[in-house]
């Protein structure tokens, strides 16, 4: 059974010391890669050794395959953790980490390829019994089919990109007339941003929540499901706030659902992190891709559940069992997560710049993921995302109190925050109740608009 003694982490920023602190926690030494505009980064200052991989663009520094496994080499790391984004979900990335014989900390590259492809990760969660949303087979491959399924399944429907993510890629139509000119520009968004011109289609549900559930597996048969996280919360198809336990799914919907992905990724055979999404709408769930990967919103997963995920990565990918069992996983309390953002809270307009003043609020059960220090300077070639609020409590109730308080404590002094929106969104007795759905923010930001 290998032992990883020395990780490279291949990412930046707030996830990279996240990795940081749980390798050292297990005794690992830890790599810092970073590009030239990172040098700073709080991450590079905390790692045993760092590595300069190039210049800011992340295409020259951490996108540079060819750059980080040299850094690998030269720092003889004998594995690496990609954190999420950049090189997360690239199949090719893992087999050739695997083909240096360097530990991979995440799944197999196998299910990174057929899950990364939305229409394969269709067909597949259709052989492993998960619910899809009415839609094509496979691939459109002319319009006379696309209208043909359309008949079918009824209007609206929704034309998807079958690689990338993000709403890129993306058109709801709305009826026959309209559907050749959205098919052909969605087709072509697909080109520009993903090199993919590849579209499928979807029945377009009306007013869903995204519900989303966390799994791991060992690879050898074995899987478990954490619960369940609601987010909902997005604007522009980025997510802006996370919580888990949903206030819309039951204790008995959560056990059959969880059951259900759980089962899937144990036949599988499926190994490390990942998250099966659904959109839920009129008490059904309705399957629509699934990260090979840690995601953004894992926090509020383990400040329920108590278990440490990228422990539990960093384990499973050293070939041990998974910790618990499923009979062994306890929820208990709710925890919500907000994204701080350096940007204008009203128009989110990027701010990157100098951070003059920085102070994290604190207290029990209060946490905060970040790489931000006064003095830093937040660079303008990435994600803008500069921080993670998250925080717990025993009710849901508990727990927007602390948000509340916790928000008033956060200081960041010197870039514009979207930590207003944060406590806005506090203030609306929709979110109070958990009454929202993925259309309820940008319908509330135009409201404030207005």
């Amino acid at each position: 059974m290998p032992e990883i003694k020395k990780l490279l982490i291949a990412n930046r920023g707030e996830i990279a010391l996240r990795i940081h602190r749980a390798a050292h926690e297990m005794g690992i030494k830890t790599v810092a890669v970073h590009s030239t505009a990172d040098a700073d980064a709080m991450h590079v200052r905390l790692a045993d050794e760092a590595v300069c991989i190039g210049p800011p663009p992340a295409g020259d520094s951490y996108l540079n395959i060819p750059n980080i496994i040299s850094a690998a080499e030269i720092s003889h790391a004998d594995a690496i953790h990609p954190g999420y984004g950049f090189l997360s979900e690239n199949a090719r990335f893992a087999d050739i980490v695997e083909r240096h014989d360097i530990i991979w900390v995440g799944p197999k590259p196998e299910h990174i390829r057929t899950m990364g492809d939305k229409i394969e990760a269709k067909v597949t969660a259709a052989k492993l019994g998960l619910p899809l949303v009415p839609g094509s087979d496979g691939p459109l491959e002319s319009v006379e089919e696309a209208k043909r399924v359309a008949a079918e399944i009824g209007y609206p429907v929704l034309i998807k990109a079958a690689s990338g993510g993000g709403g890129r890629g993306m058109k709801v139509v709305p009826d026959d007339s309209q559907l050749e000119t959205l098919m052909s520009q969605a087709g072509s968004e697909a080109k520009a941003a993903f090199g993919d011109a590849t579209v499928y289609m979807e029945k377009y549900l009306a007013d869903p929540r995204h519900i989303e559930f966390q799994i791991f597996g060992d690879g050898n048969g074995n899987a478990i499901h954490l619960g369940e996280r609601d987010c909902s919360l997005q604007r522009r198809h980025q997510k802006v706030l996370e919580e888990a336990p949903s206030p819309v799914i039951s204790p008995g919907e959560r056990e059959r659902m969880g059951g259900l992905v759980a089962e899937a990724m144990a036949e599988m055979g499926y190994r490390g992190a990942g998250t099966i999404e659904f959109l839920y709408e009129d008490g059904k769930f309705y399957f629509i891709e699934m990260n090979t990967r840690l995601q953004v919103e894992h926090p509020v997963t383990e400040a329920i559940t108590g278990l440490d995920l990228v422990r539990e990565q960093i384990r499973i990918a050293e070939g041990h069992p998974l910790t618990l069992r499923q009979e062994d996983v306890v929820f208990r309390g709710h925890a919500i997560e907000c994204r701080i953002n350096a940007e204008n809270p009203r128009t989110f307009a990027p701010s990157p710049g100098l951070v003059k003043g920085y102070h994290a609020p604190g207290g029990m059960n209060v946490r905060v993921d970040s790489g931000l220090y006064a003095g830093y300077r937040v660079p303008p070639y990435y994600d803008s995302m500069i921080a993670k609020l998250i925080v717990y409590g025993t009710t849901r109730n508990g727990a927007l109190r602390r948000l509340r308080r916790a928000l008033e404590e956060f200081v960041i002094e010197g870039v514009t925050t979207t930590i207003p929106l944060h406590q806005a969104l506090l203030d609306d007795p929709d979110f109070q109740q958990g009454d929202y759905t993925i259309k309820w923010l940008e319908e509330w930001l135009a409201r404030q608009e207005s």
